[in-house]
């Protein structure tokens, strides 16, 4: 093993700030920042038009199309201490929103996916 004083120093820093927000990093440092969780199959479609506005707006995302239980999605985000989940049915689709849960808060409620990306955008750029 290689050792060099810059890369430790890089991550001891790293290590200090995971310690500091006990893994709770802010959103503008996140690496995932959104997740989106279709709730089934038939969503999947405008799951991936979701996922693919946030990259388009410079926004980290992941998009979860495993065969699981919502329930099962939502945990695993929790517990990786993702900033946003976004969730999305079939009220989501019709309505063209996004169902908003938040690190910490729970669900916010179902907003419109524009004023989602408006949001989170000026929240990263303030970082907040």
């Amino acid at each position: 093993m290689i050792h060099r004083s810059s890369i430790g120093s890089f991550e001891r820093f790293i290590g200090l700030l995971l310690e500091h927000f006990s893994g709770n990093l802010p959103l503008w440092l996140a690496p995932v920042q959104v997740q989106v969780l279709p709730i089934g199959k038939n969503h999947l479609k405008y799951a991936k038009g979701v996922f693919d506005v946030l990259n388009e707006n410079g926004i980290r995302a992941e998009l979860r199309n495993e065969n699981e239980s919502v329930g099962k999605k939502i945990r695993d985000g929790e517990i990786r201490k993702i900033p946003y989940l976004l969730i999305v049915g079939d009220k989501e689709m019709k309505s063209k929103n996004v169902a908003v849960r938040k690190r910490e808060k729970g669900d916010i409620g179902s907003v419109k996916l524009e004023k989602f990306v408006r949001q989170i955008a000026e929240e990263i750029e303030k970082k907040k």
